[in-house]
């Protein structure tokens, strides 16, 4: 980075600080990863010096065509992993690919049902302060409190009494496999179109790992990050039926030319997503998830669920004293990063609940097993029971030093 250094040295520090505290510090947000440096290097590209409004073979700017070769490489790609009739790779992200989605099937005050923020949903599937709550009727269905999962059964009969137009499967903090069965027929049953909003889970889907929604969805949205492992980006995927209708509302619906870097970063990540050692990886992300998990209900936590069966798990606090916002302060003060969240039935308020959410699926990229993730559960356990005691988030913080340099993340070999 010679010529950034050169430039504008501000942002270059900016950016070796966070390749440092990528590398020192482990990563345990649910929605983060590590890119290969295939991936980053396709992000980094040439390829955003073009501009390109329309589809491949219909632009409306000459000089496309290695733009075409590109965003065919990643539909083609993408259709493969995945076994879907139509892919769209322009979606800026997951909130703008849902947002199509609805503007495709909607029309403003249509009625949508998603699963609740507080019960693990995404502010996109009709949260208040999302533009799909204030543009869309936004019904939620809710986690039981005892169980912490889904009853299919008040799901059905709640969607029979509203009768949405889209009935979205989907989460952001939900650690179960959702039964897309189900979500199949009471979509059928009360007239819905099914959305599945697979942006956590499309890595363990494109791994064999995980179910796939792909058999039971009209549309389905990821983002291209998380398990998925590519570039911040998302695609839309659809039933040939829908091709048109979920095209016409990306360009020119809601957004005008795509992120030509993106696209090329997309297609080297669904190249990655279809190898041997992809499957290897998603099957180890499940591995780690479950090892961390059971560590730490070995250890007095209250997991929602009481376990995970994806990549992701979220404990309750409240039996341990400690609100989630304070405990993950304390956690990044000692290198184990992750968030607070919300947990249902919350008593607390969202910037500060009683939750904390953490994920597998990074530490899985720098080739943690499961002897790593019982280390950290144990850590996690004493800087929680410890979390007014700077001394003990230094030490733990340069054990996860040490333990970080002897495996190097991708794209960041160079730091070790």
């Amino acid at each position: 980075m010679k010529h950034l250094k050169q430039q504008d040295p501000e942002i270059y520090e900016c950016i070796q600080l966070e390749e440092l505290r990528q590398h020192e510090k482990v990563r345990l947000i649910a929605s983060e990863n590590y890119v290969s440096a295939a991936v980053m290097e396709a992000t980094g590209s040439v390829l955003t010096n073009k501009y390109s409004e329309g589809y491949v073979g219909k632009r409306y700017y000459e000089g496309q065509q290695l733009i075409d070769r590109v965003e065919a490489l990643a539909i083609e790609r993408a259709k493969t992993v995945f076994g879907v009739d139509h892919v769209n790779v322009q979606p800026y992200s997951g909130s703008p690919a849902n947002l199509s989605v609805f503007l495709a099937f909607l029309n403003p005050g249509d009625t949508i049902l998603g699963m609740a923020l507080p019960h693990g949903g995404h502010l996109t599937h009709g949260a208040k302060v999302s533009i799909s709550g204030k543009y869309f009727h936004a019904e939620f269905y809710s986690l039981e409190r005892e169980s912490g999962q889904l009853d299919y059964d008040k799901l059905r009969s709640q969607a029979l009494s509203c009768r949405p137009k889209i009935l979205i499967a989907g989460y952001s903090a939900y650690p179960r496999i959702l039964d897309f069965e189900r979500f199949r027929a009471i979509a059928d049953e009360c007239g819905a179109l099914l959305l599945v909003d697979m942006a956590h889970f499309a890595g363990l889907v494109a791994g064999g790992v995980h179910p796939s929604p792909v058999p039971y969805a009209d549309v389905l949205t990821t983002t291209t990050h998380k398990t998925l492992r590519g570039p911040r980006g998302a695609m839309i995927m659809c039933k040939a039926e829908h091709a048109a209708a979920i095209d016409k509302a990306v360009f020119p619906g809601t957004q005008g030319g795509p992120h030509n870097h993106t696209t090329a970063a997309i297609a080297v990540a669904m190249k990655e997503a279809g190898t041997d050692a992809f499957k290897q990886y998603a099957a180890q992300i499940l591995r780690n998830a479950k090892t961390l998990a059971d560590t730490l209900i070995s250890r007095g936590f209250n997991l929602v669920t009481g376990g995970t069966e994806n990549h992701l798990m979220l404990i309750d606090l409240t039996n341990k004293g400690i609100s989630g916002k304070t405990a993950a302060q304390a956690l990044d003060n000692a290198g184990l990063v992750l968030n607070c969240n919300a947990v249902p039935f919350d008593t607390r308020k969202p910037f500060d609940p009683s939750g904390i959410r953490m994920g597998s699926a990074a530490v899985t990229s720098r080739g943690f097993k499961e002897a790593q993730m019982e280390q950290i559960g144990v850590w996690i356990d004493t800087v929680i029971q410890n979390h007014t005691d700077t001394a003990v988030q230094a030490r733990v913080a340069a054990e996860v030093k040490e333990l970080c340099s002897t495996f190097p993340a991708p794209g960041l070999e160079h730091l070790v």
